[in-house]
């Protein structure tokens, strides 16, 4: 069995990371979300609310479980039987970063691979950082957080938009390219 870890901050969970899960759950047997503290980064929303929010919009995929993890990575990956780390890459910034991040885990442990989704071009912008911008000023989330998470996002990082009305957009993207 083919287990696949995909860490992050998920500060909040974005479509974009939805794409990555739902591409990354197509491929390997079991992929485990995990949590992972970044100390570069202060967190919007606390380790319970990301596991919460994960699991809801993942929950119609019955091979992803949403777990925190500490520790380094890779190490961590090692713990819950990972073969894999999943990385997604939006832009050359962000394959420079990765590609250094995946050296050094390879040197660490040599037996845990990485694999790279690249975004979708409509996700090639979208960040959590971006997404909190928007709601911070009083925009629209609809296009960047899943329906299902976007209350709980909207009232922690801007209660004013809390009774807004929406239109439904759906949990998962299903459009190609």
């Amino acid at each position: 069995m083919k287990r696949a870890c995909y860490p992050g901050s998920f500060d909040p969970p974005t479509y974009g990371h939805l794409d990555i899960i739902t591409r990354a759950s197509s491929v390997f047997d079991e992929l485990i979300i995990a949590i992972m503290k970044n100390p570069n980064k202060r967190n919007a929303f606390t380790e319970e609310e990301r596991v919460r929010m994960l699991q809801e919009i993942t929950r119609d995929l019955p091979n992803v479980k949403v777990v925190v993890g500490h520790g380094l990575t890779v190490e961590f990956a090692k713990s819950i039987g990972a073969q894999v780390l999943i990385r997604g890459i939006r832009a050359v910034m962000d394959y420079e970063f990765e590609l250094q991040q995946a050296t050094a885990n390879m040197f660490l442990d040599e037996t845990i691979e990485t694999v790279f989704f690249v975004a979708r071009p409509r996700y090639s912008f979208l960040s959590s950082s971006v997404s909190k911008e928007i709601a911070l000023n009083n925009g629209d989330l609809t296009k960047f957080i899943p329906e299902a998470i976007i209350n709980e996002v909207e009232e922690e990082l801007n209660p004013q938009k809390k009774d807004r009305q929406r239109i439904p957009v759906g949990n998962k993207p299903t459009e190609k390219g």
